[in-house]
């Protein structure tokens, strides 16, 4: 062997010994957060594949604790997973995020709470700071980010925009595939990419689902789609890897129809025929809840809020139980029973 070779040999071998350790890491923490697992993961390339399947909280309501307070909280509460804001005004900023997200994560384990997801602001590959949340992020377990929100350039027409934004979308997921991370898009009531779902479709179709996917939030499917969101899912189905969770109805204020988020069961979302078409179509993956009503103003992410951390947490344990009840009753994620 001549010394370029073995030099391109030991790179390799370090390569793979990196990805080794990035994988265990992630293995590890699916067993740690009781996640669903299938024997097969523990054999060959199969186990690289393998995803923390807990239910999480969308932190951005407890934004106004530290990492220390935000452990024993989620953990009084009986979450075992939490999706973290790693984004602008977040509780990890990007551009510390290689000291903070694993200082984060290292301290909500030691309360017994997994970070297979983050949340983060990422829609640019060539941002510099792209590349160094997802390999910091996957270098310590996590699994899938959701990223920012693309929007519609009024001057263009909605191909044009949406060729442009294809681009970006197959950039990333080369960057994903590089950290072994998927990538998440949220479909999001409104006039942004992601609004009406079908668009969604023409982003991802082509893409790796394990890489580029999609976090279904039944909520803003169901406000923009009605009763037709049952086509954009079964669409989308593929690619859908992580659900977030919320409930909401429509109500008239000062003659106009305004979106009024609701704790879980007391909205207009149908979650029973919502799970039945979540268990026919095989999916599986972490969910997430988001607390998006009233909370004193944590639930957009005040680090003030009015509502005491008492009185927070008890709509946080009311939301948790419902969802448990419910997924226990359609057979989703048994480490829930």
């Amino acid at each position: 062997m001549s010394i370029g070779n073995h030099g391109k040999f030991e790179n390799l071998k370090y390569k793979n010994m990196n990805q080794s350790r990035r994988d265990f890491i992630k293995t590890a923490s699916a067993v740690s957060a009781g996640a669903v697992i299938s024997p097969k993961l523990f054999s060959g390339y199969e186990i690289s594949k393998a995803r923390t399947y807990s239910l999480c909280i969308f932190t951005k309501c407890l934004q106004f604790l530290n990492y220390n307070q935000l452990g024993e909280t989620l953990a009084g509460v009986g979450f075992k997973g939490a999706e973290l804001t790693v984004r602008d005004d977040g509780q990890v900023l990007p551009e510390n995020v290689k000291t903070d997200l694993p200082r984060a994560i290292k301290t909500l384990q030691q309360s017994g709470i997994s970070v297979p997801m983050i949340v983060t602001g990422i829609i640019n590959p060539d941002d510099p700071l792209t590349e160094i949340v997802l390999g910091t992020a996957s270098e310590h377990g996590v699994g899938y980010y959701r990223m920012g929100y693309l929007n519609y350039d009024p001057a263009k027409t909605i191909m044009e925009n949406l060729t442009i934004h294809k681009k970006a979308i197959d950039k990333l997921e080369k960057i994903n595939r590089k950290f072994r991370i998927q990538g998440c898009y949220q479909n999001h009531s409104g006039t942004r990419v992601g609004g009406p779902v079908w668009d969604l479709y023409w982003l991802v179709n082509g893409c790796d689902p394990d890489y580029i996917g999609v976090q279904y939030d039944i909520h803003h499917a169901i406000v923009e789609g009605g009763t037709s969101w049952p086509l954009g899912m079964d669409l989308l189905a593929p690619w859908i890897r992580t659900q977030a969770i919320k409930d909401f109805y429509w109500k008239k204020e000062n003659n106009e129809w305004k979106i009024k988020d609701v704790p879980l069961g007391e909205g207009m979302v149908d979650f029973d025929a919502y799970f039945k078409k979540y268990v026919s179509l095989g999916i599986s993956g972490p969910a997430t809840i988001h607390f998006e009503y009233d909370l004193g103003g944590a639930e957009s992410g005040s680090r003030n809020p009015t509502m005491s951390i008492s009185e927070i947490s008890n709509y946080l344990k009311t939301d948790l139980s419902w969802l448990k009840k419910k997924f226990n009753e359609y057979g989703i994620n048994s480490d829930l029973k």
